[in-house]
C-alpha cells in the first residue's frame, strides 16, 4: 500500500515541497497529490508588475509536473480534519484564473492522507480598518493584481494613487506604479520612517529613488479609514486617492485555525525544526502558514526567502522519517533582502542571519538585475521540480495508523 502524501497549495513552498518529495521517495512507495485552486503557478513576488500591465510567463502545472509522479488535483481546499486525516475539497475551474467565479455548483470530495503538507499560504490583511475591504485594492494574489491592473489602466492623468504600507510589498508596488504611470500623482503612506529597517546606505538610496519618481512620502502615518476617493489618517487629515492599494501585511488562510491543529493567535501553525506540527506529527506546515523559528529564536518572517528553505526542510524530514534516513538539521537563515524599485532600480540590503540590516547594500541597476535573477531562479526551481540527480529511496515505514506510530518513526 502506497503512503499517501497530500500537499495543500502550490505556491512557491507547496510546489517546491511536492517536487522535492518526488525526488526523494521511490514512486512505487508513495502517492503524492498536489492540491491547488489554480491551474498554473503564480509568481507572487511579481504581482506589482502584473498590476501595472506587464505580462508574466505562463507556467502551467500540467507541464511542470508531467512525468514526475506528482498528481495535480485542481480544487479548492474547504476543510481539514486532522483527527480523521482527511481534506475536503471542491472542484476548481480548469481555465486560468481571471478573477471571475466558475459557473455552477462545485462538487465536493474528501481526500485521505497519511502525511499532510500544509502550504496554503496567506492573503491580504485589511487589518479591520474601516473601508479597506470595500474600497482598497490588494496585490497579494493574481485576482487582486488583475483588478488593480484594470483600475489603473482606467485612470486619467493627474489622478491620485495612494499605497498604504511601507514594507517590502508597499515599496515595490509604489515604485512600480510611479515608474509605469509617471502621469499619476503617486503617494506612499508608511506607518514608520521610510525604509527605517534598512541600513543608512539603503535608506539614502530608497529616498533618492522615491524623489526621482516623484512619489510623495507620508512617514509615520497611520491610515484609519478608506473611502472611495480618499484615505483618512490618525490626525484627521484626508489624502486624496482615486485608487488605494493596501499592503500593510498578510493574513494566513483561516482553515488551519478551524482545525484541531495548534496555531498562534494569528492562525499560523506551530512547528518544530523539521516543520512538523507540534500537535499533529503527521502534518507538516511550510511558508506563511507556519510559525517556525530561525537564528536567535526569532520567528521567520512571511517571505519566499524563508518559505522555500522551509519546504526543503519539510520534504527532507518526511523522506528521512519514511525511509529511515537521517533527519535534516539545517538552520534556516537570511542573507539579504531583495527589493525591486521599478524595472531599472533595485536595492539589495545585506542582513545578519536573523534578518537585521548591516552596513553593506547593493543599489542601482546592478541591484535590479540581481533581484531579477533571484525571481527567475525561484520560478525556475518551481518549474523544474525533479531536475538534477534524484535520490529516490524506498519507504521502510508502514503508513501511520495513528499519531503515535508516526512519532515512533522519528
Amino acid at each position: 500500500m502506497q503512503h499517501r502524501i497530500i500537499v495543500l497549495g502550490a505556491g512557491y513552498t507547496g510546489a517546491v515541497a511536492a517536487g522535492r518529495l518526488a525526488r526523494r521517495l521511490h514512486r512505487d512507495d508513495v502517492a503524492i497529490t498536489l492540491v491547488n485552486a489554480e491551474p498554473d503557478f503564480v509568481e507572487r513576488v511579481r504581482m506589482h508588475q502584473l498590476a501595472v500591465g506587464q505580462d508574466l510567463t505562463p507556467r502551467p502545472f500540467s507541464e511542470m509536473f508531467r512525468d514526475t509522479g506528482v498528481a495535480l488535483k485542481l480544487a479548492k481546499v474547504t476543510a481539514v480534519d486532522v483527527d480523521r486525516r482527511t481534506v475536503t475539497v471542491t472542484a476548481a475551474s480548469e481555465r486560468p484564473v481571471s478573477g471571475e467565479p466558475a459557473s455552477g455548483e462545485p462538487a465536493s470530495e474528501e481526500l485521505e492522507y497519511d502525511t499532510l503538507v500544509y502550504a496554503l499560504g496567506s492573503g491580504w490583511n485589511d487589518g479591520g480598518v474601516p473601508g479597506v475591504a470595500e474600497h482598497a485594492h490588494e496585490i497579494a494574489g493574481r485576482p487582486g493584481a488583475l483588478r488593480l491592473r484594470e483600475r489603473l489602466a482606467g485612470l486619467d492623468a493627474g489622478q491620485p494613487v495612494v499605497v498604504v504600507g511601507g514594507g517590502l510589498t508597499g515599496l515595490e508596488a509604489v515604485t512600480e506604479i510611479a515608474e509605469a504611470r509617471p502621469d499619476l500623482d503617486v503617494a506612499l503612506a508608511a506607518g514608520g520612517g521610510l525604509g527605517d529597517w534598512l541600513s543608512p546606505r539603503g535608506r539614502r538610496h530608497l529616498r533618492k529613488v522615491t524623489d526621482r519618481l516623484g512619489i510623495t512620502v507620508h512617514e509615520h502615518t497611520e491610515v484609519t479609514s478608506v473611502a472611495a476617493d480618499h484615505v483618512t489618517v490618525a490626525d484627521g487629515t484626508s489624502i486624496p486617492a482615486a485608487v488605494t492599494v493596501w499592503t500593510t501585511g498578510f493574513a494566513v488562510h483561516p482553515i488551519a485555525r478551524a482545525s484541531a491543529l495548534e496555531v498562534t493567535d494569528t492562525g499560523r501553525i506551530l512547528v518544530d525544526g523539521t516543520m512538523r506540527s507540534l500537535s499533529h506529527p503527521d502534518v507538516y506546515a511550510v511558508g506563511d502558514a507556519a510559525l517556525a523559528t530561525g537564528p536567535g529564536g526569532k520567528p521567520l518572517r512571511m517571505s519566499c526567502a524563508s518559505g522555500v528553505p522551509m519546504a526543503w526542510q519539510a520534504a527532507d524530514a518526511i523522506a528521512a522519517r519514511l525511509t529511515g534516513g537521517k533527519l535534516p538539521k539545517v538552520s534556516i537563515r537570511y542573507f539579504n533582502q531583495c527589493v525591486s524599485l521599478g524595472r531599472g532600480e533595485g536595492l539589495i540590503q545585506y542582513v545578519t542571519a536573523d534578518d537585521r540590516a548591516v552596513d553593506a547594500a547593493l543599489t542601482g541597476r546592478l541591484a535590479a538585475r540581481y533581484k531579477e535573477l533571484v525571481c527567475k531562479g525561484a520560478a525556475w526551481g518551481v518549474a523544474h521540480p525533479v531536475l538534477g540527480p534524484a535520490r529516490r529511496r524506498r519507504v521502510v515505514q508502514a503508513p501511520a495508523s495513528a499519531h503515535a506510530s508516526v512519532e515512533a518513526a522519528a
